[in-house]
């Protein structure tokens, strides 16, 4: 998908969602921080023998990085649900390899090569109240997710850059269970494997409500994924601590 489509594309979702999120009489508003370490970043381009297979947290870093996540839900009829979802996340950082770096038709040779990683993410959801109790709530569904990606290595003479923005289908799970009259327990995934790559985005965290309005949470997050291609080999992993707050208006 071309950037002038993921931009059609994008304002027309999200034009329309609006209209339905100003329409429902609860939506609900999440701002997270998002305190992200990078595991591996494994990066080959292209993927074939003209290019370097070679350790991009090597150069870049482990971290830790910021970012912030934002979501917008509301409810559409008694049993379904919309969401979206931005997650920005970029990552830059210099090292010196010890070894040449073939990169996207160009040669980087031994010394001090500057990084930069991006992988944002913007998505639309819908999903299903398949358990709807007082004590259990699960949802089912499907999300839509643009993939936002960058990948640039740049030497004191020499720069490359790869740019992936494409759409990803994901599978999409969610549950919430009290654990007292304040407290709850939360989760979600967007996931799906197969093909040339696979994604996971997946998160866990406890919620506290302040009042009718509103609540804080803080948990964990583990994102994981990439493709394997003819044009690229790429694949990361963070693991983040979150801290954040909702807002549902009544």
């Amino acid at each position: 998908m071309t950037k002038w489509a993921f931009s059609v594309w994008a304002v027309g979702t999200a034009t329309a969602m609006w209209a339905s999120v100003a329409a429902s009489s609860q939506p609900q508003f999440d701002l997270e921080w998002v305190h992200a370490s990078q595991g591996r970043n494994t990066v080959q381009v292209p993927n074939d023998a003209s290019g370097t297979r070679f350790s991009l947290d090597a150069l870049s870093g482990s971290g830790p990085i910021d970012a912030p996540r934002l979501q917008v839900s509301w409810r559409s009829g008694e049993k379904q649900e919309w969401r979206l979802l931005a997650a920005p996340l970029s990552l830059s950082g210099s090292n010196v390899t010890l070894a040449p770096i073939q990169f996207q038709g160009q040669r980087f040779a031994t010394g001090v090569v500057s990084t930069r990683y991006q992988f944002n993410s913007w998505r639309a959801t819908w999903r299903y109240r398949w358990i709807d109790r007082a004590d259990l709530i699960v949802k089912v569904g499907a999300t839509a997710k643009i993939r936002d990606a960058s990948i640039r290595l740049r030497s004191s003479s020499l720069e490359a850059s790869k740019d992936d923005t494409g759409f990803v289908p994901l599978l999409h799970v969610a549950f919430e269970r009290p654990l007292s009259a304040n407290w709850r327990l939360e989760a979600d995934v967007d996931a799906l494997a197969g093909g040339p790559g696979y994604a996971v985005d997946a998160g866990l965290r406890v919620a506290r409500a302040l009042s009718s309005n509103w609540s804080v949470h803080a948990g964990a997050r583990y994102l994981d994924g990439g493709a394997d291609n003819d044009e690229v080999y790429a694949f990361a992993d963070f693991t983040s601590v979150t801290l954040g707050v909702s807002w549902r208006p009544r």
